[in-house]
């Protein structure tokens, strides 16, 4: 992707290295949505999707961070690389917004590693990149990009920006009440049902992202060859 002079979000908050505990609630978005990103990419790539659910039984599980931690080189890359990918949604949602007479509440991200606590409860990051309604945050341990490309072999600064645009299309759900109504009706219907409201929630978070990302495209001339 060209991201060059492109600015940085002010929107996210940096845990890393500070850990996370507490009971898990129910309310989120996306978490397994990001390992189903992967598997398409996956998918669209020749390979095996099943293997990416798979291999999710051997992501870190972990809940305790040295409190001396120091980010690498490579993750720093990715932190400012996620900063400016969510700065990408905030231009293009607003705009968006605005053409529908609403004006877009920006979402927070936090950086995590391990485990981090948030309104919807404390996750660890074996359950991918997630989006919290009850906060409005997004949350992403940066050793999911690390996994996507070695585990999965499904990596690429665009795969990448599609997780995080996916989480976004979270949020855009939620301010227009389409998160919360879904969550409402599964919490009332039989599993069967709450499956499939689960799915169709998880692909119109999908289109979202595909809106941020045409869109992005056109403002900025982000997209290279190679992305798509």
């Amino acid at each position: 992707m060209r991201l060059d002079g492109r600015r940085y979000s002010n929107n996210v908050e940096d845990r890393r290295g500070s850990g996370g505990g507490g009971l898990k609630k129910i309310g989120i978005g996306g978490g397994i949505g990001g390992l189903i990103i992967a598997a398409l990419v996956v998918w669209l790539s020749g390979g095996n999707p099943l293997s990416v659910l798979t291999q999710n039984s051997n992501f870190s599980t972990s809940t305790e961070v040295s409190g001396d931690y120091t980010p690498t080189a490579q993750e720093e890359a990715y932190a400012n690389f996620a900063k400016q990918i969510l700065a990408g949604t905030e231009d293009v949602w607003t705009e968006e917004f605005k053409k529908m007479g609403l004006t877009y509440r920006p979402p927070k991200m936090v950086l995590y590693t391990g485990a981090v606590n948030s309104a919807c409860g404390s996750q660890t990051s074996a359950v991918g990149p997630f989006y919290c309604s009850g906060d409005e945050t997004l949350y992403i341990d940066l050793s999911f990009f690390d996994q996507m490309e070695k585990q999965m072999k499904a990596g690429g600064d665009f795969a990448y920006a599609y997780v995080i645009a996916h989480e976004v299309g979270h949020h855009v759900q939620h301010l227009l009440g389409t998160l919360d109504d879904a969550h409402q009706q599964m919490a009332r219907s039989s599993e069967k049902i709450a499956n499939q409201l689960s799915v169709r929630t998880e692909l119109q978070a999908d289109f979202y992202a595909g809106v941020w990302a045409y869109h992005d495209n056109k403002i900025f001339n982000s997209l290279e060859a190679v992305d798509i």
